[in-house]
């Protein structure tokens, strides 16, 4: 028995950091020649490499794991295993951490921009992105979340299939890498290593299933890349070839802290 227990944790943790594992190598399989580039000639093509049909892989594979999930099947038979083990070993377990971990990379964003490393896009058109990104996300999610159904473990309701702290934390963390991959692609690592710790406290906050959180982050990659897709078209539909500008600086005044926009169309 204590055998088959180790093996079940051990099927846990490669599943849980499968996710971020996977987009890490994504990071490096879609720059195979960024140490060598020149940083001028990098700097030019920012925002000039939109996401590939081949990018889309891993989240759909990701999203297929969590379907196959539905049926019972030996997917299915894997999150309660998991989550009786969870259970077993951490039973007082409460952490709500993750209902601020799953913003942390969007706030990265934001932070990098302010610290004055910026990014592919510009703000205005950052925030854009994320919004698209967030509403794609949150459409889908809901969504399927009344459409299958499933009970969470804890019994609370059943809106436990996928994960929406997961598919935030994980589009997040991919708006994070698409942005700052060409600065660092350890940028990229930071933000998914977060994403998956908020898949993992999910796991661990008796919310989701296994295979909640897998699909979670898939739809949550995914969201963020059609956004990068859909979003430089459904711009030009709404303001044309007119460019915009926009600058944001901290400001301090009258005791209060804020950010202060200014933009020219």
């Amino acid at each position: 028995m204590k055998l088959l227990s180790t093996i079940k944790t051990q099927i846990l943790v490669v599943l849980t950091v499968l996710p971020g594992f996977l987009l890490a190598q994504n990071i490096v399989a879609q720059k195979p020649d960024s140490m060598t580039t020149e940083p001028v000639l990098l700097m030019k093509t920012r925002g000039q490499n939109p996401p590939t049909v081949r990018s889309f892989i891993i989240p759909a594979v990701l999203v297929s794991y969590g379907l196959l999930s539905l049926s019972n099947n030996g997917i299915r038979t894997l999150d309660f295993s998991t989550k009786s083990e969870i259970q077993e070993d951490h039973p007082l377990f409460a952490h709500h951490l993750d209902n601020y971990l799953q913003y942390a990379p969007m706030v990265a964003v934001y932070g990098l921009n302010l610290a004055g490393v910026k990014g592919r896009h510009s703000i205005a058109d950052q925030t854009g992105l994320y919004l698209l990104s967030f509403g794609i996300m949150g459409v889908t999610t809901t969504t399927i979340k009344h459409l299958a159904d499933r009970p969470r473990p804890d019994g609370s309701n059943n809106y436990s299939f996928p994960s929406g702290h997961t598919a935030n934390a994980f589009a997040a963390a991919e708006f994070l890498n698409q942005e700052y991959c060409d600065v660092s692609p350890w940028i990229g690592y930071a933000g998914y290593a977060v994403a998956t710790a908020t898949g993992a406290l999910r796991l661990y906050n008796n919310k989701h299933w296994l295979s909640d959180v897998v699909a979670g982050a898939g739809f949550g990659i995914a969201s963020t890349k059609i956004a990068y897709l859909v979003y430089p078209h459904l711009k030009k539909m709404l303001i044309g070839r007119q460019s915009i500008n926009y600058s944001v600086v901290p400001m301090y005044q009258q005791k209060a802290a804020g950010l202060a926009f200014s933009g020219t169309f």
